[in-house]
């Protein structure tokens, strides 16, 4: 009766978890230190948090390590350390790549995420060429919604791509949504393009008033680009 009742109990903690599971295929963000970092997954169920991740060399005699204090950050400040780590040496061991181009790919596992949570920032702590990513979006609607957006930029349509971003921006405004920055950058980089300073110089001054999470951060980005009003 024990051996039977704890393959039962197996099952249901099986089936639980399977209930619990949700897979975002490379989510947007907002921000990112590394351009060649990439978040190819995150997979969530009731017992972990998995980030698929893969980073491109892009010199001679590369190399790459991740420090085992990587965090995520949650939308109210707290933090969840990184549980466990493969396939990435932990520094100062370092992978050591053969050739410009070559992949390494390597996963990140957290505890749980909290329930209800639809962002989060991928933090590395650490005192040299730390990575960062901010406002991971954990919401397939938003993500399918903002990758049709970047698809109509991408085909040289940029009219419809900024009318998408404004309306996803008006659907998140408020909402203290990680991405919204990275929105108000888009908008801001469309009106530009299509050479309506005026516009541009509004919405920017929309995104300094809108106390979006991170927002200094992407002022920044935006100014070290020249754009600033």
């Amino acid at each position: 009766m024990k051996f039977t009742y704890s393959i039962i109990a197996g099952f249901f903690l099986l089936l639980s978890d399977l209930s619990f599971s949700q897979t975002f295929i490379q989510p947007n963000f907002g921000l990112k230190s590394h351009e060649t970092l990439v978040i190819n997954k995150v997979e969530l169920t009731s017992t972990a948090a998995t980030f698929f991740m893969s980073i491109e060399n892009r010199i001679a005699n590369g190399s790459f390590c991740a420090d085992n204090n990587i965090f995520i950050v949650y939308p109210d400040g707290t933090r969840s350390k990184l549980v466990s780590s493969e396939n990435i040496p932990v520094c100062p061991d370092t992978h050591k790549f053969k050739e410009p181009g070559e992949k390494l790919g390597f996963t990140l596992t957290f505890p749980p995420l909290k329930p209800g949570t639809e962002w989060i920032d991928l933090i590395e702590d650490c005192s040299d060429n730390c990575f960062s990513f901010y406002g991971v979006t954990l919401d397939n609607d938003l993500n399918r919604k903002i990758d049709d957006a970047f698809s109509l930029s991408a085909n040289d349509e940029p009219v419809k791509a900024m009318i998408s971003f404004i309306d996803i921006t008006e659907a998140v405004d408020k909402k203290n949504i990680g991405i919204e920055g990275f929105l108000y950058i888009n908008i801001i980089r469309l009106e530009k393009q299509n050479g309506n300073e005026v516009k541009a110089a509004q919405w920017y001054n929309r995104m300094k008033s809108s106390g979006a999470p991170r927002l200094r951060q992407y002022i920044k980005y935006l100014n070290d680009q020249g754009i600033k009003y």
